[in-house]
């Protein structure tokens, strides 16, 4: 996908987060996958890493609520259907 930079100029090139340096990276001069966060489409993205790393784990953890929560509408917290007729 081809994009606007933080310039206004058009790219297709992915930002990272390097987690070593603490400075947007463009992918061409990625190192290795343990040492970054993204891809990112733009360096201001990935200079906000943060932010959106934060945001995906509230909505991830309200998504594990839900889940958990569907389980209990037997009254039980094991998930199992206890009405005893084997279903």
């Amino acid at each position: 996908m081809i994009r606007a930079d933080e310039t206004g100029a058009m790219s297709d090139e992915q930002w990272y987060w390097d987690l070593e340096r603490l400075i947007a990276i463009p992918a061409s001069e990625r190192g290795p996958a343990s040492n970054t966060l993204g891809p990112y489409e733009t360096k201001v993205d990935a200079e906000n890493w943060r932010s959106t790393v934060e945001t995906r784990n509230e909505e991830w953890d309200d998504a594990d609520e839900e889940w958990e929560n569907d389980g209990d509408r037997d009254g039980n917290d094991d998930g199992n259907d206890d009405d005893g007729d084997g279903d």
